[in-house]
């Protein structure tokens, strides 16, 4: 079966299940929850302990020059001026270096939507994809990142007319994505600030809420919801089909899993991430490729965005 017809079969069948899907959607792994490998290991909405104290993941990054980022960044605004994008999200890959292997670094770290997948990859992600419940869809799109240190941050970044149009912007793409799939849709809460850890300092992050109501029997329909939702507006930008090709030449990397999704479906909800804080290993020892980045628009400052690539490489 195809990865659609897998999902509507399993979610038919009121089957639990864990699905890894790729940006592109060429890879992917559906798996019930009662056959999951050694290797391949998840957490959502983990409860902290008190009593269990965590090893310190220390990594060592080598960050691409500001010369070779603003090269990728200004061919981005030039999209933007001629009209074939509005917002993009630019992504970068850095070389890490860290004495820890993936699993010490998935069992280290501390996020809404963890996962360790066969030695491939770990993602430590702060972003819901979809969760679907009561017969409802909810997603929760994230834009917007300052840093929890400086001085009246919140305001700040509520206040800045660059993150508030690349919010809306993201908001409007993502509420029209899920009138593809459900009805109703309406902006529940917009634009509130969560604070989330980041290494050695704390981030505040701006997202907002939206849903759509589904019918009675949206389990069979699984499949279609999902692939019809990917890849997610909140990693690609608008309008989405322009975008990615431009993303696709300016990158001249393949994502793979990352700005994928995962999720869980326990045979009545589903609860899904985008794979962002992303680690994947290479074939050398120690050595491994953190993916991260944010969305441009023609109001962007490069060296912002170029340290907001860099903030969001970090070990939470």
């Amino acid at each position: 079966m195809n990865l659609k017809s897998s999902l509507n079969h399993f979610g038919k069948n009121k089957i639990p299940f864990l699905f890894v899907i790729s940006y592109d959607l060429q890879k992917w792994e559906i798996i019930e929850l009662n056959k999951l490998p050694n290797d391949l290991i998840f957490s959502i909405n983990e409860i902290k302990s008190a009593n269990i104290t965590k090893q310190k993941i220390q990594i060592t990054p080598q960050f691409t020059t500001i010369k070779t980022y603003k090269k990728r960044y200004k061919q981005v605004i030039e999209e933007i001026k001629n009209g074939n994008t509005y917002l993009l999200n630019l992504t970068t890959k850095t070389k890490i270096n860290s004495t820890q292997n993936l699993y010490e670094i998935y069992k280290n770290s501390s996020a809404k939507y963890k996962i360790f997948f066969k030695n491939k990859f770990v993602s430590f992600s702060p972003e819901t994809f979809i969760k679907i419940e009561n017969n409802k869809i909810f997603t929760y799109p994230m834009k917007g990142t300052i840093s929890a240190d400086i001085v009246d941050a919140k305001n700040k970044i509520l206040k800045n007319k660059k993150e508030l149009a690349e919010h809306t912007m993201i908001v409007d793409l993502l509420r029209n994505d899920l009138n593809i799939v459900s009805k109703n849709v309406k902006v529940d809460l917009f634009r509130y600030v969560e604070e989330i850890e980041a290494g050695d300092k704390n981030l505040l992050q701006v997202s907002s809420k939206i849903s759509g109501n589904l019918e009675n029997n949206w389990q069979e329909r699984i499949g279609d919801i999902i692939i019809k939702l990917l890849p997610a507006g909140s990693i690609t930008g608008t309008p989405k089909r322009s975008t990615i090709n431009i993303i696709e030449n300016i990158e001249k990397y393949k994502r793979d899993y990352f700005t994928g999704i995962w999720g869980v479906f326990d045979g009545e909800t589903i609860d899904s991430s985008v794979l962002i804080r992303f680690i994947e290993s290479t074939k050398i020892k120690g050595k491994y490729i953190y993916k991260s980045g944010g969305g441009i628009t023609l109001d962007s400052n490069c060296l912002s965005e170029y340290q907001e690539m860099k903030d969001k490489v970090y070990i939470p």
